[in-house]
């Protein structure tokens, strides 16, 4: 996030927020950072292992087909997108 935008919610929470709900989120925000760890980048090897783990998986047969994933994202979020979704794969036909 820019420094900008940072800048713009900053502003937004000093007009919006009390005092003590200033604290109470400057104490969360501190104590969740603090409680996070460095992300490091992957090395190569690291990443052909993943790469030849997912290709195990796929030989093996553990996958999910393109309407199997959206099926369960549908699910996950609302059947009334899964049936709109529907409707725009057969209106492409």
């Amino acid at each position: 996030m820019s420094t900008e935008t940072l800048s713009g919610l900053r502003d937004y929470l000093f007009s919006t927020l009390s005092r003590s709900n200033m604290l109470w989120l400057a104490t969360q925000l501190k104590e969740r950072a603090e409680k996070e760890e460095e992300l490091k980048p992957y090395t190569i090897e690291e990443l052909h292992q993943m790469v030849e783990e997912g290709r195990k998986q796929i030989a093996e047969g553990h996958y999910l087909t393109s309407e199997e994933v959206f099926s369960d994202l549908f699910e996950e979020f609302g059947v009334e997108e899964k049936e709109q979704k529907e409707l725009q794969l057969v209106e492409a036909v």
